[in-house]
């Protein structure tokens, strides 16, 4: 996964802005970052926690993709061995 250019509290403080009135789009342009809402309204702890989701989401589909070739592979053999 990319890294990021900004911390969490840096995201916060610019999703602040925003909630204070500022228009997102000047947000953006000076902070030089795009538009998406994934962060919105989350505090910095609340977007560690969403990475660490993600990062755990992102290893338990690596294991249910290695555990599926496993099976593929056994009804293979089982399959050879009739």
């Amino acid at each position: 996964m990319k890294a990021t250019k900004f911390t969490d509290a840096q995201k916060a403080f610019v999703i602040k802005q925003g909630e204070e009135g500022t228009p997102v789009s000047e947000i953006c342009r000076k902070a030089g970052i795009s538009q998406k809402k994934k962060y919105g309204g989350l505090m910095p702890s609340e977007m560690r926690r969403l990475r660490e989701l993600e990062d755990e989401n992102t290893g338990l589909k690596r294991i249910v993709a290695d555990l599926t070739l496993d099976r593929e592979m056994l009804q293979d053999v089982i399959k050879r061995k009739l």
